[in-house]
């Protein structure tokens, strides 16, 4: 039997689940569920905890006590996400019981009570010769040459406490504390979204950072837990998106061009910045479900789950970046900086167009973000500030799986339109979606792993014009923001133009 590492077993007990994505040399993706089973030392905790500690190896277990199990990711029934799924014993066996409707899977041989069956896979593990270590092996997929393991990841996530509330003296004029309206709670009082799609829009419309996420990680956890079983991207009355996601007045006072905003010369400057990029990917991650959703009637629910799972992802990185920011520089909240809206401009130009979407944010701005990492990384190293290192390491590390899920539904919609040359429509997009070069130095290593090879960007230019002055002001009025367009225009030459 042909096997494919997953990972050395101590570097599994810090988990009980994990993610695991499989490539073939073809390209075809391959979406696991890896289940640790507790031992009789361990309790598996709630996943709405934090994760468990479990980094010390068990001693002399063998690979029964451990119970490790790989199944597929999605239920067969409906599609369901499983790694959110109870597991439980019975004359069976051990069976994983799928969170939307209770159906119920062996994780031997795959069977259910209801004559559905998924894959499973056969676990091995073994000691390398090499180090000594014990080694994770799972059975090779059917169906593709050359698979590849290119992510391995935890199902549960850690968020960082929201930033204590700064004394209203500390705070810059016009800057508010930046904690959850109480008078606005995460749950709408009134017509509470009942949808996927109605979760989506309704964050999108959520001006309040601090809201936005707990929004999505209610949403979410409510999504991957079967309680919100309805994605709603079929009902012809599904909510339409906004055409830009609202902003506080404080974070609109501070909006300039993105040409104006000077070079990140400090940790604080840094870390806001970063944080302000984090927020617009919440909304890109939900406006993609919520825009593209209801025009696209086969997207499976792995697509749903996907960008459910990476909105989730955003906002873990803006509640460690701000909790990292009020850290080190209390007196500067987030909001109380210069930010710039320059990834929602390209979310307009690709609204059109799922494939182009797809191209321009996930492929390239997303790609281009696994090249600036490691030179963010080391900046911070330098500084000596290691719990933020710590930070982008947890960033960088989701956002290699992000630029995947990219190309994952990139290569699929090619697939849709003809069995359409993924590399060839890629290119295609840019130079329609895109101006200037896709510029280098590029992180080739972590592009290639998330399905990036040269021939995808190497060498390539967009060739999209600028707007005019009349083109600009027309979209102003479209998001109905003529006023904030003023106020940016009076902050940039106050703030901005010494």
């Amino acid at each position: 039997m042909e096997l494919i590492q997953i990972s050395a077993l101590q570097d599994l007990l810090s988990h009980f689940r994990f993610h695991l994505t499989l490539r073939s040399e073809e390209g075809h993706y391959h979406s696991l569920i890896l289940f640790r089973l507790a031992s009789g030392k361990e309790t598996e905790p709630s996943l709405s905890d934090k994760a468990h500690d479990a980094s010390k190896p068990e001693q002399g277990a063998s690979i029964e006590d451990r119970q490790i199990y790989v199944m597929e990711a999605s239920c067969p029934h409906l599609g369901a996400d499983m790694s959110h799924a109870e597991i439980e014993e019975c004359d069976m066996g051990v069976i994983a019981v799928c969170p939307w409707h209770r159906y119920d899977f062996n994780l031997k041989t795959g069977k259910s009570e209801t004559g559905l069956t998924t894959c499973t896979y056969a676990v091995e593990v073994k000691t390398d010769p090499k180090d000594g270590l014990e080694k994770v092996y799972m059975e090779y997929p059917k169906g593709g040459r050359n698979w590849r393991l290119i992510e391995l990841r935890p199902v549960s996530e850690e968020f960082a406490d929201p930033p204590s509330p700064i004394p209203i003296q500390y705070l810059p004029e016009g800057i508010e504390s930046g904690e959850p309206r109480e008078d606005e709670p995460v749950i709408p009082m009134t017509r509470a979204p009942t949808t996927l799609m109605q979760w989506a829009v309704l964050i999108l419309n959520t001006p309040d950072p601090m809201l936005k996420v707990e929004r999505t990680r209610h949403a979410a956890h409510m999504f991957f837990t079967g309680k919100l079983a309805l994605v709603g991207n079929k009902s012809p009355s599904a909510p339409q998106p906004p055409h830009t996601p609202p902003r506080d007045a404080s974070f609109s006072r501070n909006t300039v061009d993105v040409s104006k905003i000077r070079s990140r010369k400090n940790r604080a400057v840094m870390l806001h910045a970063l944080a302000n990029i984090e927020q617009w990917a919440i909304d890109l991650a939900w406006d993609i479900i919520a825009r593209f959703g209801p025009v696209h009637h086969n997207l499976p629910p792995a697509f749903f789950f996907d960008f459910t799972k990476m909105a989730l992802d955003e906002s873990k990185h803006f509640s460690l970046l701000t909790s990292r920011l009020a850290a080190i520089s209390p007196s500067t909240p987030y909001g109380s900086m210069p930010v710039h809206a320059s990834l929602w401009e390209s979310a307009t130009i690709t609204s059109h167009s799922l494939r182009s979407r797809l191209a321009i944010i996930h492929l390239v701005h997303e790609a281009r973000g696994l090249d600036v990492n490691p030179a963010t990384i080391e900046r911070f190293k330098k500084a000596g500030d290691m719990d933020t290192v710590a930070v982008m390491e947890v960033i960088h590390a989701d956002e290699v799986t992000h630029v995947t899920s990219g190309h994952r539904w990139f290569t699929w919609i090619c697939a849709q339109e003809g069995d359409v040359d993924p590399v060839d429509a890629f290119r295609a997009e840019v130079k329609k979606g895109w101006r200037g070069d896709i510029k280098g130095p590029f992180n080739v290593e972590d592009r290639e792993k998330a399905g990036l090879t040269r021939e995808f960007y190497e060498g390539l230019k967009g060739e999209m014009g600028f707007p005019t002055t009349e083109q600009r002001i027309g979209e102003t009025q479209k998001s109905g923001a003529v006023e904030q367009l003023a106020t940016r225009v009076s902050a940039l030459q106050v703030g901005y133009e010494h």
